[in-house]
């Protein structure tokens, strides 16, 4: 059913476009995913749920979507734009004394079970940089080969001076060259390069280096700006539809990627960069360099001191989901639990609408809402609007439960494949207590009876209480009268 209309915020060109593919029906859709060095946190959950959503609404309208999202496994330093300091993931593993493919599997382990219980769908290929080393040796070999590489004591740099010369170096990020010379500082290693601002493509490796891999250059590996381009070329091609990620790779990781793509291939690989906002505590990023971050972990078990409780993995799906992705999110216990108010309000409402009674006519347009659900989506994938449409027919269907308004058949269908479509499909949104069988609600119930039911025996009604059991056995419910009371079991 694809549709005419979709807009997008394009980061290169800084306004809304139309999203048009490059090969309809088909699209190729790549995103940073995470370096898995420590637990995923609440940061992680806002890029992974955002383009999930835009995941979802893209197969929705009938596109069929090729999905990379990579797994940083090596060459992520810890001074991002200085190209400098120890590897993240091989400091993680002597702090945690591991092996650093074990830190890896331990985190993207936890990643992958978190984003589970986020219900985030799992991306078509999840490749990751160390499965990639020989390809990405390839792609320095063109840069080399074309004048925008070179090398330098066994490592080997982009030059950045050179490809501005013929391209447009921060055109994402509105950095111009001046500025990052004014900017730069003085670090280990700069030394070799020939500006401070050219980055690493391959870095020789010091003695001692755990993760290191021989190449025409040195026994080395390789930096974390050029995977992407290597691996989003390998199962996209040279020219694909969309690259996401945080609002803060901007500068430096998908400036460069654009530089080295282009400089590979004369041409831009990506149509539409997507970048999604931080969330922030206090008014700063949240972030595991910080030292603020809350891991998803542990606001499922409301294990952090900054937490009120355990907030649900769908509260935090849905307080993703209440703000427009472009958009800053302040974390705050009221704020989550607002959005626990607001996802029961609506998964309340989805349970009144499968018990209510036809009218025989109605006296309200369900049609409109749905078409104005789709206008947010369509509207550079309007999350807040969509759910202040589907709020409205929450309203709707609390007043038919009141008696307030009426809804024919045809209406309660309606309502059931908008819930279904929009609320399950698209947000990705659940019940998480279906299925659980209420367990304490059960439980309650069953004392109270039981309790009745021991009154009764003490009063010698005998016959009213072997009715109860009797009833009770009928609904599949064992009672068995103890020395200790009588207890219960479900057969």
């Amino acid at each position: 059913m694809m549709q005419e209309g979709l807009t997008i915020y394009n980061t290169l060109t800084r306004k809304k476009e139309i999203f048009t593919p490059l090969n309809p029906p088909f699209v190729g859709m790549y995103v940073c995913g995470p370096t898995v060095y420590s637990d995923a946190h609440l940061g992680h959950a806002r890029p992974a749920v955002v383009f999930d959503l835009l995941y979802r609404y893209l197969l929705h309208l009938g596109y069929r979507v090729r999905y990379v999202r990579n797994i940083t496994d090596v060459g992520h330093l810890q001074d991002e734009e200085a190209d400098a300091g120890e590897d993240k993931i091989i400091r993680q593993a002597r702090l945690e004394k591991l092996e650093p493919m074990e830190v890896v599997q331990k985190y993207m382990n936890t990643y992958h079970r978190n984003m589970s219980q986020l219900n985030v769908l799992p991306p078509s290929i999840e490749p990751r940089a160390t499965g990639h080393i020989i390809e990405q040796q390839e792609f320095i070999k063109k840069l080399i080969a074309s004048g925008f590489a070179y090398e330098v004591n066994g490592s080997v740099y982009f030059d950045v001076l050179k490809y501005s010369k013929q391209y447009n170096y921060g055109k994402l990020s509105g950095r111009v060259l001046d500025e990052l010379l004014h900017e730069s500082r003085n670090l280990e290693g700069q030394e070799d390069k020939k500006n401070p601002y050219d980055f690493a493509l391959w870095k020789k490796a010091e003695a001692g280096h755990l993760m290191k891999w021989p190449s025409p250059w040195s026994e080395g590996f390789p930096g974390w700006h050029l995977e992407c381009s290597t691996m989003s070329i390998k199962y996209l091609g040279e020219e694909f539809d969309i690259h996401g990620g945080g609002m803060d790779l901007i500068f430096p990781h998908h400036e460069c990627e654009i530089a080295q793509s282009t400089a590979a291939m004369g041409k831009d690989s990506v149509r539409y960069w997507i970048h999604n906002n931080m969330i922030t505590i206090n008014g700063q990023k949240m972030a595991r360099s910080l030292g603020n971050f809350i891991t998803l972990d542990e606001i499922f078990s409301g294990s952090h001191k900054l937490l009120d409780r355990a907030y649900s993995p769908m509260t935090i799906r849905f307080f993703v989901l209440q703000a427009h992705y472009r958009s800053t999110m302040d974390f705050s216990n009221e704020a989550l639990q607002s959005a626990e108010k607001g996802l029961e309000r609506l998964m309340k409402a989805a349970g009144t609408l499968e018990k209510l009674e036809p009218a025989p006519k109605s006296s309200v347009n369900i049609s409109l809402i749905r078409d104005k659900c789709y206008e947010a989506l369509n509207d550079d994938l309007n999350s807040p609007v969509l759910l202040s449409h589907l709020f409205d027919a929450v309203k709707i269907i609390n007043s038919a439960k009141d008696g307030t308004e009426k809804l024919a058949t045809d209406d309660i269908s309606e309502l059931k494949e908008l819930f279904r479509v929009f609320v399950n499909n698209i947000l990705g949104l659940y019940d998480e207590s279906a299925g659980k069988g209420n367990e304490k609600l059960i439980n309650d119930l069953m004392k109270l009876i039981l309790d009745i039911r021991q009154e009764v025996r003490e009063k010698k009604e005998f016959r009213m209480s072997d009715m109860i059991r009797s009833r009770l056995a009928e609904l599949g419910i064992t009672v068995r009268d103890l020395r200790t009371g009588a207890e219960w079991e479900i057969d």
